[in-house]
Parts: structure tokens; sequence; C-alpha cells
């Protein structure tokens, strides 16, 4: 069943948005505490885990990451995370650490947004014998860790699950009700014009498929004929 609509322009972050705004909408309406979270790719910004985590909402939801290299070097992913010693650890077994002195040009000090950037010896690095696999262009690796990594972590060890599997299958099927929308309801277009008609619009279209819902789980009773 459709229990909240919430109208939005076509951008991600409006459509992130409007997440947050049905979440806490459906929890003051029906008092309604989501145990997960299901969608596509789209949904899989490190704000809006970070979000989902904090307010103890599991994310099946793929992480959208674009740390991965297709030159066929390491990536991001083939580094090993040590909370512990705040530190990555690459494949070779040496350690990048965020700061390991102060730097007179500051971009080469700590970066904004919440993102730490961790970094391994010069030294080690040009004596590794797995440089060409690591950074062929530059003396030394460099990671960026961005500010909702655990989240992004969160996520991606959910995925590995076999309830994550069954969620991606459940998700077909809200996708269904999209395309029901589109192709028996009409609303390839809509006909009201700005954001309330759109509202008013999606509120009828949710309120037609609940009604149909309802009536596939009620069937009308048969009346039998009198001879």
């Amino acid at each position: 069943m459709i229990v909240d609509v919430e109208a939005t322009r076509s951008i991600r972050q409006a459509e992130l948005g409007s997440t947050k705004t049905m979440l806490d909408r459906v929890r003051t309406r029906f008092d309604l505490h989501p145990e997960r979270l299901i969608a596509d790719t789209a949904y899989g910004t490190g704000s809006m885990l970070g979000w989902r985590v904090d307010r103890k909402i599991a994310p099946h939801i793929p992480v959208l990451d674009k740390s991965g290299r297709s030159d066929g070097t390491w990536s991001r992913a083939d580094f090993e995370w040590d909370a512990e010693k705040d530190q990555y650890v690459c494949p070779e077994g040496q350690t990048l650490k965020q700061i390991r002195r102060n730097y007179s040009d500051p971009n080469r000090g700590p970066t904004n947004g919440g993102r730490a950037k961790y970094r391994a010896l010069k030294l080690t690095c040009q004596a590794c014998p797995s440089k060409q696999k690591c950074c062929p262009n530059a003396d030394a690796r460099s990671i960026t860790r961005e500010e909702h990594e655990d989240a992004r972590q969160v996520a991606r060890d959910i995925a590995k699950t076999k309830q994550y599997d069954i969620s991606m299958k459940l998700r077909k099927k809200v996708e269904m009700l999209v395309t029901h929308l589109k192709r028996v309801l009409g609303l390839g277009r809509l006909r009201l014009r700005g954001p309330c008609g759109a509202n008013d619009e999606f509120l009828l279209a949710a309120t037609a498929q609940n009604l149909r819902k309802l009536a596939k789980i009620f069937p009308a009773p048969q009346q039998t004929r009198q001879a």
C-alpha cells in the first residue's frame, strides 16, 4: 500500500529531500518506524546513507561510489580500512595515514567538507614492487575518505546478505507501481501545472492504486440470484 506521496522536481537533491520528508511524515501520522529502506543507486549517496544509519534504518541500497578505476590500477576498495588506528593498509601491507606532519601548503593538509586524505610515504611507494599497479603516475599513493564512509560500509556489508537479495526483488514490485501509473493510469505526462498540480495528480493516482489493491484483497460479496 502507498502510505505517502511527495511531488518533487526531477533532480536528485529534491528527490533525496522528499525521502526525509515522507519518512518523518509517516512516522508522525501512522507511527511507522521502518527497519529498512529499499531504493536504487540514486539514493545511495553518502549523506543519505549517513542520515539513514543515524536514524537506525538499514539501507538496502546500492552504494553510489565513483572511486573505482578503469585503468586497471588499485582502487580504494582494494585498500583495507583500519578504524582503530585511523589508517588504510595497502595490498602490500604498507600504511596510509592522514597526517604525518604539518604542511605549509593548505592543499596538502586535511581536506574540507568532512573528507580526509590519507597518504603513503614517498620512499615506501618508490621502492614498492607494485607501484605500477597502484600509482604509476604519482610519487606516492593517496586516498580520500568521504565524510559518511562508515555508513557506506554499512550499506556494502548489507549488500552481501540474503536479506538484501530479497529486498531487491521487493523493489521490483514497487517499480511496477510506477509502470502501472504511466501505462494504465495515463500519467506519462502531467496535465496540471506547477508543484501543487503535480502533487494533486500523484495523490489521486496513489488513491486509485490503493483502491485497486483493496478491491483485490477484499472483493465485493457475491449476490445470489433468487429463483
